[in-house]
């Protein structure tokens, strides 16, 4: 069955396996220089940008997931090992996608910052676009404690 509405962005994995859209304009598109976020892209952040959940879709393929901690899923291509998205278990409303995939990235100018704390010293970019710092919060605080992490241990 295919989706009768428009696509407003889409993306997709290198090799082309897996694709998606979402159907409504993208929001939040933020980086995250948390250790969790550097390590699941291999990367010196995430960039992600988003939507609710209810204006996404998965068009091609079906990609394999990662449940990089007991609160959060991300999605990757299992042919070509592309990280695709990132998505809360239980706040369902909403799927961030790593901006790298989408087929326009330009069009998801970053508004937000978040790990702050882990970025690492000699990144200089989006100076400009403010920072938050992980746990800075006690409600975030308290979410925060309840994860156990299911990435493998830093090898020295």
């Amino acid at each position: 069955m295919t989706d009768a509405r428009q696509p407003v962005a889409t993306g997709g994995c290198q090799c082309g396996a897996v694709r998606y859209a979402f159907y409504a304009p993208l929001e939040n598109s933020h980086v995250c220089h948390c250790r969790m976020c550097q390590r699941a892209t291999g990367g010196l952040f995430a960039a992600l940008a988003g939507g609710a959940l209810a204006n996404f879709a998965w068009t091609r393929g079906t990609p394999a997931f990662f449940p990089s901690s007991n609160l959060a899923r991300r999605a990757f291509c299992e042919k070509c090992g592309t990280p695709l998205s990132f998505h809360y278990e239980d706040e369902t409303a909403r799927m961030y996608v790593t901006m790298g995939s989408l087929d326009h990235p330009e069009r998801a100018g970053i508004v937000r910052q978040f790990g702050v704390e882990s970025r690492l010293p000699w990144v200089k970019f989006c100076e400009d676009i403010p920072g938050e710092i992980t746990g800075n919060s006690e409600e975030e605080q308290q979410y925060l404690a309840k994860m156990r992490t299911n990435q493998g241990p830093a090898r020295e």
